[in-house]
């Protein structure tokens, strides 16, 4: 084990002032003051960001509010924006990203795409060349609003001065309500510039807008589902992020111990439900456990609460469930029936139909006891035929440090030490933490899922990092993934970051596309071997502590020892170059048709007596 210690990062920039007691609300300012008092008023207190022409008025006044508004200043707009996500997901609050005009703001496409994708409320602010010359191709004029109408909730181009109080609280209310999700304010620089008298009495003018978190639960399918759950022989819960977002672990711990039914959990759910609970199964979908697809494909009713049935959870989707009737739960009405045929469709926020659920449902009689014990006692022994972890144990012939060996030390590490956030990238590494990690508590994981954007986890840390200061942050990233966004590091040295520690799994491959290439395209590795720096000595660069791990020995000693160390650590674990992810699901088959390692398909049986599909 090798390690670089660089002197002290530099400080961040200590030059802003206190902020001055705010003016009097009859008192005229520019359009920039009054866009900052409107972010506080919103509760933003953090702010991630690159200034540029566009936004430069912005970035005048900030210093005015620094008592009450924190930039972090990143190092791509891209970092900014998916440290915005991270701050959102690690707070549950709105995240807020600022960019310029032109590069700036189309450099947050990927962001906000991400943030749509994986319901995240955020908030990218933009500058916008004057009024006058939009339309003209002006120096960094870009068209922002119609680039992200496909990838927003909503989007507002602001050129008077005075409707900033009302979009920005529109802006906030549109993001954090619903089903969350992305919004873009765009605003001219003769805006951010003009001086009017702010009118904070505003009312939000949302026509067509629907926040069904407020609305009243439709009893009538809450009965619906009851008789379903009461007639089931195998029932399930499926839950995902919706859990989170809404905050209903407690009501979901309170309905599975109230019914008996199993909980599975989706990639973006790790955490809603406590895995050491005994009614935990674990993760379906194309990297899911084999108990948990099997369950799926044999169970009779479905109750799915929070996730919207994405195809890397249900494989094949006519193949999904096929002899389940499926009673499904969200918060966006356009998601139930979309892509799963259901038999009972509830909208509503899940905290709030899963009151409506527990309300209802009455405990199981002795019988209906004993038939739900026969089937987890099933599921359990499918379980141990298909342990997840007996793919990844070590053979006498793999001497080279493994990736699941770093996850296993990891964990170990984890429960010794107490609470902390883990940060994943997109890739294998992504997999082997979802499986080999335990997950007790919501928003304890972060990823990118939906749009599974490579380069998300150092600069999504980083929020993650300024929101919780008192939480250890670790990322686990892979060597590609961590070449695309490691620059967000400095960032970190500047702000003076001492919780976040970074494990890179450095295979010297695009690992998860090699897999595939050698499981399914005849080993022609194109385009995936890949070098890279020596990254020890980048995190010194970088003015962090930098350590290379070759052994399991040397990775238990690192991760003590950046867990003691109050800084940065980025840890290049030099892991086996051809390590895969078991189980797998073959790219459009059923999740019934899994890959348990490179030559051994798990066995498929189905339930005794199951017919056609009676959705």
């Amino acid at each position: 084990m090798t390690t670089s210690q660089s002197p002290q990062a530099p400080s961040a920039d200590a030059s802003a002032q206190p902020a001055p007691a705010h003016p009097r609300t009859s008192e005229a300012r520019t359009g920039a003051q009054i866009l900052c008092e409107a972010l506080i008023r919103q509760g933003a207190d953090t702010l991630f960001g690159i200034p540029g022409g566009a936004i430069m008025p912005f970035y005048h006044a900030l210093p005015e509010y620094a008592d009450q508004l924190h930039h972090v200043l990143c190092r791509h707009e891209q970092g900014a924006g998916h440290a915005a996500e991270g701050y959102a997901r690690a707070t549950g609050r709105v995240g807020v990203c600022v960019a310029t005009s032109g590069p700036g703001a189309t450099n947050l496409v990927t962001p906000i795409a991400d943030a749509w994708m994986d319901s995240t409320p955020l908030v990218a602010l933009t500058g916008q060349v004057p009024s006058a010359l939009l339309g003209t191709d002006a120096f960094q004029e870009t068209d922002i609003i119609g680039i992200t109408v496909p990838i927003t909730k909503h989007s507002f181009l602001v050129r008077n001065a005075s409707d900033i109080p009302r979009v920005v609280a529109e802006a906030f209310y549109i993001a954090s309500t619903g089903r969350p999700g992305p919004v873009v304010i765009d605003v001219t620089k003769d805006a951010q510039q003009a001086s009017v008298v702010p009118n904070w009495d505003v009312e939000l003018d949302l026509e067509g807008y629907v926040d069904h978190r407020v609305a009243a639960i439709d009893p009538a399918p809450v009965r619906a589902a009851i008789e379903l759950l009461a007639q089931a022989e195998r029932p399930l819960l499926l839950v995902g992020n919706g859990i989170i977002q809404s905050g209903a672990s407690a009501e979901l711990i309170a309905f599975a111990e109230k019914t008996g039914i199993p909980v599975i959990t989706t990639l973006h759910g790790l955490g809603a439900f406590p895995q050491e609970h005994p009614l935990s199964l674990g993760m379906p979908g194309m990297h899911g456990w084999v108990h948990v697809n099997r369950a799926i494909q044999r169970c009779d009713v479905l109750l799915n609460v929070g996730s919207r049935f994405d195809d890397r959870v249900t494989g094949k989707a006519a193949t999904f469930a096929p002899h389940a009737k499926i009673i499904h739960v969200d918060v966006d009405p356009s998601e139930i029936g979309k892509l799963v045929q259901v038999t009972v469709g509830i909208v509503g926020d899940a905290k709030a139909a899963l009151s409506a659920l527990n309300a209802a449902v009455e405990p199981r009689d002795e019988s209906k006891n004993a038939t739900l014990k026969r089937w987890i006692d099933e599921v359990h022994e499918l379980r141990a035929k298909y342990e997840p972890r007996q793919a990844y144990r070590r053979r006498p012939d793999t001497p080279t440090l493994q990736p699941h060996d770093v996850c296993a030390l990891l964990n170990a590490a984890r429960q010794q030490r107490g609470p902390c956030r883990i940060v994943t990238d997109v890739g294998q590494h992504q997999m082997w933490a979802a499986q080999l990690l335990d997950w007790r508590r919501p928003r304890s994981h972060l990823t990118s899922g939906g749009s599974g954007t490579m380069g998300f986890a150092v600069p999504a840390a980083l929020g993650a990092a300024v929101a919780c200061p008192d939480e250890t942050i670790w990322v686990i990233v892979g060597d590609g993934g961590f070449q695309m966004t490691n620059q967000e590091i400095a960032t970190m040295a500047q702000e003076g970051l001492t919780n976040v520690k970074i494990a890179i799994m450095n295979n010297g491959y695009l690992g998860m596309v090699r897999q595939w290439q050698q499981l399914f395209e005849g080993k022609r590795y194109s385009g995936t071997p890949l070098s890279g720096p020596d990254f020890a000595k980048l995190a010194e660069a970088y003015g962090v502590r930098g350590i290379t791990v070759e052994t399991n020995e040397e990775a238990e000693r690192a991760i003590d020892d950046a867990w003691d160390t109050p800084g940065v650590v980025v840890i290049d674990f030099r892991v086996e170059r051809e390590a895969n992810v078991f189980p797998i699901v073959p790219q459009g088959q059923s999740i019934g048709d899994m890959l348990v390692d490179p030559t051994t398909r798990a066995e498929h049986h189905e339930p005794a007596g199951a017919g056609a599909s009676k959705r």
